[in-house]
């Protein structure tokens, strides 16, 4: 693999760790930012995964984007 996709996984675990910071907030607004973040997470995710042949993470990333969307959703109940 490339070093540049190798270089993917940097930025995916840093949104990752930022996402869950953010989620984390009592305000409703950071949280509904820190699952936009998730999302980018899990595109970045699946950007590295593709190259690198990492199927189980790929489906891993789809199920927790599916789950993001619906967490964007909720996130304006609160």
């Amino acid at each position: 693999m490339t070093d540049w996709v190798d270089l993917i996984q940097w930025p995916a675990f840093a949104a990752s760790v930022l996402a869950a910071w953010l989620v984390g907030s009592r305000d409703p607004h950071r949280r509904k930012i820190g699952f936009w973040v998730f999302l980018a997470s899990n595109v970045l995710w699946v950007g590295w995964g593709i190259p690198a042949g990492a199927n189980a993470v790929i489906a891993l990333q789809v199920c927790l984007a599916a789950m993001n969307v619906r967490g964007l959703f909720k996130a304006d109940d609160r």
